[in-house]
């Protein structure tokens, strides 16, 4: 069925998502670790702020954990940036070049036209949708705005399902499709499960969008 196979293109398109922020996450997770145990460094550090703070030793600890604590949200908002730019380029070389993402490739479908600047508008929109919005709200709950965030994360969640939804239409087309004049279409008669051609389709019309 066309919806399923839009779903399970998305499944392996959000999984691959989900390597590379897992990948991210050990990377930023040995980050900070090194910051809080390179014991040398904070010793000088916390050395210096005692010799400067005139005898207000509170004042100078709270000041080092502060200093480790912001490096730290630092470190996981560039994991944060990271991810997306890597979601977006993938996104948007594999439209480009080849015309599908592995998950589309997969199962047998492709996105047409795929014009560079279309694939851009599309790709933005999908990294948008599936990583941009979620990722904002979690860097705001590490930041502390937890009323924020939640407000974020239900924004996140309208933003999915807006660019979603529209696929159970007729169209069968996202907000990523519409705002970047695409469409996902089957590759053709040799692929397995692919409708036969309309009559349109036998005469030269436009592909059968899924």
């Amino acid at each position: 069925m066309p919806k399923l196979r839009r779903a399970a293109a998305w499944l392996i398109d959000f999984a691959l998502v989900v390597a590379v922020a897992s990948a991210l996450a050990v990377l930023t997770f040995h980050r900070i670790s090194v910051l809080v145990t390179d014991v040398p460094e904070l010793a000088t550090r916390s050395g210096l702020d005692l010799l400067t703070s005139r005898g207000d030793v509170i004042d100078s600890s709270e000041h080092l954990g502060l200093s480790v604590w912001n490096k730290s949200v630092l470190y996981v908002e560039q994991a944060f940036g990271l991810l997306i730019l890597v979601t977006f380029l993938y996104q948007w070389a594999s439209l480009t070049f080849v015309g599908r993402t592995l998950g589309k490739a997969l199962t047998g479908l492709k996105v047409t036209p795929r014009a560079g600047r279309r694939a851009a508008l599309r790709a933005a929109v999908t990294t948008t949708a599936d990583v941009v919005v979620y990722a904002l709200a979690c860097v705001l709950l590490i930041e502390g705005e937890f009323v924020l965030s939640v407000l974020v994360w239900t924004l996140a969640v309208a933003v999915f399902l807006c660019n979603a939804l529209p696929v159970l239409a007729p169209g069968r087309r996202s907000l990523a499709d519409r705002m970047a004049g695409t469409a996902v279409a089957g590759l053709g008669l040799g692929t397995p499960g692919a409708p036969r051609p309309n009559r349109a389709d036998a005469y030269g019309g436009a592909p059968r969008t899924w």
